[in-house]
């Protein structure tokens, strides 16, 4: 059997989301305990929850919802680069990037920080350096910040570089104790109609020998 990595933060009501977004709220609507046949859990949370799949429409008005992704960007093989200690990556990663590969996750460091730590220091990338992957024909990349853009960006050049080539992108992964390497990338938004993001659950698989 192949190895399989979680690389998915988790979410609870304590999952630290980004300053002045909607805390998960997570309860039950009834209780086996409290005389209900059944359990049944409630969950309100923002879509970018934890890990996450953004989509066009987060950051323009006319951009495309999460559920119009087309699913085969998020499954297949994918390459895990190890980029800490970088402030903004520019194109010096390129050389990190085997030839041929389609969709690209950056560790940059920031999967040490806690589930229920908010850190603004992250690591962001140049809006060049989306221009230069697309070159490359990688139609997706991931990071484990919470962002692709610096936290205090409002313009969010780099979201909007891939809207315009088309890459989808990945944020808040948790890519800690993964090899750097080639996998098979399992990481499928929920179909929420209308929506800017979604959570995601998302997993490395170890390719066949």
């Amino acid at each position: 059997m192949s190895k399989i990595y979680d690389i998915s933060r988790p979410i609870s009501a304590g999952t630290v989301v980004w300053p002045g977004d909607a805390a998960p709220d997570i309860g039950w609507s009834a209780r086996i305990e409290e005389g209900s046949s059944v359990n049944v859990g409630v969950i309100r949370l923002s879509t970018h929850t934890a890990t996450h799949a953004d989509a066009p429409l987060h950051y323009m008005a006319d951009g495309h919802a999460v559920d119009a992704y087309d699913l085969d960007v998020f499954v297949g093989e994918a390459t895990l680069v190890d980029v800490s200690g970088m402030g903004v990556l520019g194109g010096d990663v390129l050389d990190l990037i085997p030839a041929g590969a389609t969709r690209v996750l950056f560790r940059t460091g920031h999967s040490e920080v806690g589930d229920h730590e908010w850190r603004d220091d992250f690591a962001s990338f140049a809006a060049d350096l989306i221009d230069r992957l697309a070159e490359r024909g990688i139609k997706l990349i991931g990071t484990d910040a919470p962002s692709v853009d610096p936290a205090a960006s409002t313009e969010l050049p780099v979201h909007h570089a891939l809207a315009r080539h088309g890459i989808a992108n990945l944020e808040n992964l948790q890519l800690s104790g993964v090899p750097v390497g080639a996998y098979e990338l399992i990481a499928l938004p929920l179909s929420i109609v209308g929506a800017d993001a979604s959570p995601v659950r998302a997993i490395l698989r170890e390719l066949p020998r």
